[in-house]
């Protein structure tokens, strides 16, 4: 079952604007299906084969001539020499559409790109599934979608996420983090992948991680960088445009994959995550997590970030849209309406941006409503906030 990836109408668009277009994201979050399926013009090279890898190294220049003017080469990053050999052959063609560079290693992908191909390629990023993509008899129970996660791998092979997730990370920290110098010690690095998930939703304090794990804070900010740049994490930062209050300045963590998050706190099946502690920062990283791929998969950077001030008023995320548009958006686990849920978004914002934001509230059993200036959603419509 190949279930269709939304990012395949922007890369077709960019590669009628671009020589090189790019896609990186987490190992097994579909790239490869995505490019075989729906670009089979493009001849497809893996260059995980070290077979292939000697053959193209021994003459890169005659690799590129004689392998025609579409080509898909997947983990690009594995042979950075390639990358001034690109440069010199799309300028020579002066022709679009001519490379799709894949790679899960984007730390290194991202860095060979900026060196050799900087104004010649247009960046994307595939995560994995999204709610519009999978098939709607699925997306019914959000504690079974927060517990499975979104890796194509589970749904299109039917695998138990306890079986799926220990061996995914035991993949990306030997194979990925192994590679890297900055990582010394892999068990005290998976044991700081675990605290990182007991802080999904909170206000990220780097000397408390820090000293939790062992490390210091510079170690600490190396490892999340790496974190970040594998897309297993990202970081909302704070939002202070405008307004004329004291805020929190440091940003707050939330992982790409809800199922990812489950697996390191070791939690056994959805039934026990609705009474775990961490309830309501996983649902919240489940709802934040998937506004970041949406952005992602309509090819846009994620204009999102949180609001909160030092008395303690905050908004779980506030969202720029391309129009112009700011969204301030409250999330709450909790199943049952409450007004404590909308006041924060009454009154926090300065008088002369109140009537340009426009405010919504998430919560497990919403109904689509209006509750005064407030548009009241269901997690499973979620999406409509960035396509509407």
């Amino acid at each position: 079952m190949i279930i269709e990836r939304k990012l395949k109408n922007h890369l077709r668009q960019m590669l009628d604007k671009f020589p090189v277009v790019s896609l990186t994201g987490p190992r097994q979050s579909g790239k490869t299906t995505l490019l075989k399926a729906f670009f089979p013009d493009y001849k497809y090279f893996n260059l995980e084969r070290l077979d292939l890898r000697e053959i193209i190294l021994s003459d890169p220049l005659g690799f590129l001539r004689n392998s025609g003017e579409k080509i898909i080469l997947d983990e690009a990053q594995n042979i950075p020499e390639l990358f001034s050999y690109i440069q010199v052959i799309s300028d020579e063609r002066g022709a679009n559409g001519q490379y799709i560079l894949s790679g899960s290693q984007s730390f290194l992908l991202n860095e060979k790109i900026s060196q050799s191909l900087a104004g010649r390629v247009n960046i994307n990023h595939l995560l994995p599934f999204d709610l519009t993509e999978l098939p709607k008899k699925i997306v019914k129970d959000y504690l079974k979608l927060i517990y499975t996660g979104f890796y194509p791998r589970i749904y299109q092979h039917k695998i138990n996420p306890g079986d799926f997730y220990p061996s995914y990370l035991q993949t990306y920290i030997e194979r990925d983090i192994r590679t890297l110098k900055v990582v010394e010690n892999l068990n005290t690095f998976t044991r700081f992948l675990s605290l990182c998930a007991g802080r999904t939703g909170q206000i990220l304090n780097l000397t408390s991680l820090a000293n939790d794990a062992g490390v210091s804070v510079n170690t600490v900010k190396s490892w999340l960088s790496l974190l970040e740049t594998s897309y297993i994490i990202f970081l909302l930062k704070p939002y202070h445009n405008n307004f004329n209050k004291r805020v929190i300045k440091a940003p707050k963590l939330y992982f790409f994959d809800t199922g990812i998050v489950c697996s390191l706190l070791r939690i056994n099946d959805e039934k026990a995550l609705r009474n775990y502690h961490l309830y309501g920062a996983l649902f919240e990283n489940f709802v934040i997590s998937e506004i970041a791929k949406q952005f992602y998969h309509y090819g846009k950077q994620p204009a999102m970030y949180y609001y909160k001030e030092s008395n303690g008023k905050e908004i779980d995320c506030v969202i720029e849209k391309s129009s112009g548009e700011i969204i301030a958006l409250e999330i709450k686990g909790g199943e049952t309406f409450s007004k404590d849920y909308i006041k924060n978004l009454s009154n926090l914002f300065d008088d002369k941006l109140a009537n340009e934001i426009k405010k919504y509230l998430v919560y497990p059993e919403a109904k689509k409503m209006q509750i005064m200036d407030v548009n009241v959603l269901n997690w499973s419509d979620v999406t409509e906030i960035i396509s509407g």
